[in-house]
């Protein structure tokens, strides 16, 4: 696991709870003290790492934010080059251009687990954080079926179920109900502090609108920055929602169509049903497809046959 904080941490963690042999690197030994007491296996070199890795063939987990992919994968292509290869970072088709560019995708199958909180660091780590999670494992067109495998088989091990997507549709889709909501959670923190009195009456919804703001925001641009071209046209629509929603209230002092229409898309969200991916498995005929058509309909994956070991 190259990268310790939030999620790579948890992944570290969660990995070792179910019973795989699992080591981690991270660039700096303040970010992680106390994790070697704590009986995990980390440390600072990531030449040691990657030799490590290549001698025995693991699966190598990327979980830097995406400044920072580059430099690692310089290192992995010296180091650890034919290991099967896989990521926790938010954007996808960025870091599979920067495997490509590396010369690795042909042992690549990106991941990201959709779970998370507005804490960050080694020490907000959770072994449970993945529980009952969607954790997307990509279906691009190079996929290797023996990679996804083993991308899929952490996933589950990891307790999240696996929901196969390919990497732009990835990067669409989470810029709608990931990073959208942290730049609109941004703009009512801000929007809202104009005044002691105003802070002193929030409650719950200014709360809860605005938890991801206490992200760090290094994270938070890194994420958004990464998927520029897909936020720009989420932001776009949520601007030109709220447009229509301000001309109503000036000209007919309603807020009909928006709370209507946010009411009836809430609903969607809460009977939105998960079903269950059955009859394809990884290197059958057409087996990109059907996932990915699967996936785009909800269904997702809770078993698969076991992988090599990694």
């Amino acid at each position: 696991m190259l990268g310790l904080g939030l999620i790579g941490g948890s992944v570290l963690r969660a990995a070792v709870r179910a019973g795989r042999t699992a080591w981690g690197y991270n660039r700096s030994a303040d970010a992680i003290a106390g994790s070697r007491e704590a009986g995990y296996d980390t440390g600072t070199d990531l030449i040691a790492a990657l030799h490590r890795a290549a001698e025995t063939g693991a699966l190598i987990v990327i979980g830097v934010p995406m400044p920072a992919v580059d430099p690692i994968l310089d290192a992995i292509a010296e180091h650890a080059p034919n290991n099967p290869l896989t990521d926790v970072v938010s954007v996808k088709a960025e870091v599979a251009a920067a495997v490509a560019r590396h010369g690795l995708s042909a042992t690549y199958v990106g991941g990201h687990p959709m779970a998370g909180t507005n804490q960050s660091g080694w020490s907000s780590a959770d072994p449970d954080l993945f529980q009952d999670a969607v954790w997307v494992v990509g279906v691009d067109d190079d996929a290797d079926p023996d990679v996804w495998r083993q991308v899929a088989s952490l996933a589950l091990d990891c307790g999240s179920v696996v929901v196969p997507v390919e990497s732009g549709e990835h990067d669409r889709a989470v810029a709608r109900i990931s990073h959208l909501p942290h730049l609109l959670a941004e703009a009512l923190a801000g929007v809202g502090a104009v005044s002691p009195l105003a802070l002193g009456l929030a409650a719950g919804s200014f709360r809860d609108g605005t938890r991801v703001a206490s992200s760090s925001p290094d994270l938070v641009r890194a994420m958004c920055e990464g998927n520029a071209d897909a936020l720009t046209e989420a932001l776009d629509e949520a601007l030109a929602v709220l447009t229509r929603a301000r001309e109503e209230l000036v000209h007919e002092r309603s807020t009909r169509t928006l709370v209507t229409a946010g009411h009836r898309a809430r609903l969607l969200y809460e009977e939105h049903e998960r079903f269950d991916i059955s009859g394809v498995e990884p290197g059958d005929d057409g087996w990109l497809e059907k996932f990915r058509s699967a996936g785009r309909l909800g269904g997702v994956v809770r078993q698969i046959r076991s992988a090599s070991p990694g």
